[in-house]
């Protein structure tokens, strides 16, 4: 008989909030786990280190946006005009879409090697299938913040 244990998930007040730069929204880790579902094998340092890399990208990758916005006179991202969901910004929805895809492709990365059995290299694999998936979604997010297409196809 085999007995495998996975350390206990954190609860939501051991995962303090990440916060942003003021003017993008700050990144709920709690929330983060439960929405990736991420168990108690991710510690917080490890998550909170993938989520500053994913909030540090997106950040830079939208910051011409941002600037813009601000010179329109839009003090933070659940001020600038969008549809609403849930009573929520889409673009906020959009933004934390991308960081936790993000953060969820990091992750997937940094724990490829740890089981390296024959049962860990088919569960490797498909984790890569996943890790594109993931790395998908944050370019179709950041397409749909933007409202640019997702796809550009040229004819050869």
């Amino acid at each position: 008989m085999n007995f495998l244990g996975n350390p206990p998930t954190p609860t939501a007040a051991e995962e303090t909030s990440l916060a942003n730069d003021g003017w993008f929204p700050d990144i709920d880790l709690a929330k983060l786990r439960a929405s990736a579902r991420l168990d108690g094998t991710v510690t917080p340092d490890r998550l909170r280190h993938s989520a500053v890399q994913a909030v540090l990208s997106i950040n830079s990758e939208l910051a011409k946006y941002k600037s813009a916005q601000l010179v329109l006179g839009h003090a933070k991202l659940e001020d600038v005009p969008a549809p609403e969901i849930d009573g929520k910004s889409a673009q906020v929805a959009r933004y934390l879409r991308a960081v936790y895809a993000y953060t969820q492709a990091d992750l997937i990365e940094r724990y490829r090697d740890y089981d390296t059995t024959g049962a860990g290299d088919k569960a490797a694999d498909k984790l890569e299938l996943r890790d594109c998936d993931l790395r998908r979604d944050v370019r179709w997010a950041i397409s749909d913040f933007l409202g640019i297409r997702r796809t550009t196809v040229e004819l050869i």
